[in-house]
């Protein structure tokens, strides 16, 4: 039995090789996954493009038929030319002449109609060029005052929805994704003197949005931050 005051004769443990082999196998595996997961959803999607569009190619014209292997990627260059095909002709005059008479075809198909309307909308809202949205990313309290949450900026509110509100000033639409897939989320119609715009970029914002917290925008001090940044009430 030990004394108080007698030294422990334990020596103090020194790291193994097992724990110093497995933190750098840790460390090693950080930096692997990002880049061999980025690398195998790549190649899946080339080969689910491939195998959508090579069956509907004539087999004489596929490369498996002049050199004998099948060629990853073939079916992505073929779709891609001819996209970029079908927008040179839609651009034209007779190019749009078709596409009218085809949707006022497609108008008079009941069914038909209401998923073309879809999905025609959905493609020109994520594939427009001529106007970006959520170009601005913002702090709202939801669900109650108190509580913060990341949105994103997209128009101010107009037409019936401004008019029928029973605010004294403008409204701002603000969209409030969820964590960890910000692609569905709430849209919010808020006093534009409640809506505080950030300075950080909307794709840190979603970055934020996507790790639950655990990825933040780079962190400056305060006395490198401008003026306009040192003030965190500014609003839109």
């Amino acid at each position: 039995m030990s004394t108080l005051f007698e030294e422990d004769p334990t020596p103090p443990q020194r790291t193994g090789i097992f724990a110093r082999l497995r933190a750098r196998f840790l460390t090693g595996l950080v930096v692997i996954l990002p880049v061999a997961l980025t690398v195998w959803l790549i190649w899946t999607m080339i080969g689910w493009v491939d195998g959508v569009v090579l069956p509907l190619i004539p087999y004489d014209l596929t490369p498996a038929h002049f050199l004998g292997i099948n060629l990853r990627g073939v079916g992505v260059v073929v779709f891609l030319i001819f996209t970029i095909l079908i927008g040179s002709i839609a651009k034209g005059l007779i190019g749009r002449t078709l596409i009218r008479f085809g949707e006022n075809l497609v108008n008079r198909m009941p069914v038909v109609r209401s998923i073309y309307s879809g999905v025609k909308q959905i493609a020109e809202t994520i594939f427009a060029q001529t106007e970006r949205s959520f170009e601005t990313a913002c702090l709202i309290q939801y669900p109650r005052k108190g509580i913060w949450a990341i949105g994103f900026i997209s128009t101010m509110a107009k037409g019936e929805i401004a008019s029928r509100t029973e605010t004294g000033g403008a409204l701002v639409s603000v969209f409030l994704p969820t964590t960890p897939n910000p692609t569905s989320g709430f849209l919010l119609f808020l006093p534009k003197e409640d809506v505080i715009e950030l300075d950080m970029t909307v794709e840190d914002a979603a970055k934020l949005v996507i790790s639950a917290g655990l990825v933040y925008p780079n962190q400056v001090k305060p006395e490198d931050m401008p003026a306009k940044l040192a003030n965190p009430t500014k609003q839109v």
